[in-house]
């Protein structure tokens, strides 16, 4: 089974509300067997216009990675995210 990634790429305009947001999400997170590969920390810009806050998230596969995404818990936190911080995000297939 070939692992999902999620890249999201993100700037945070309210960090305090982006915490509810962190929490909100960590239930999805946890039954999607989610693993935190890169949250946050420093970049270095090497081509175009970087975000502050640049996140790797590996799942099992690329359909817990949707799914995750698409579920109940995780829109719930979605919607907060949204309201606080603009992001980009994909879902990557692994090699």
């Amino acid at each position: 089974m070939t692992k999902g990634y999620w890249i999201a790429r993100v700037d945070v305009r309210d960090a305090e509300r982006y915490k509810d947001y962190v929490a909100a999400a960590k239930p999805a997170f946890e039954k999607y067997g989610a693993n935190f590969l890169a949250r946050g920390g420093a970049i270095t810009e090497l081509e175009g216009k970087a975000r502050a806050r640049n996140v790797v998230i590996e799942f099992p596969s690329m359909q817990h990675a949707v799914d995750c995404y698409n579920s109940p818990e995780y829109q719930i936190a979605a919607k907060i995210r949204q309201e606080v911080a603009d992001a980009e995000m994909v879902v990557v297939e692994g090699i």
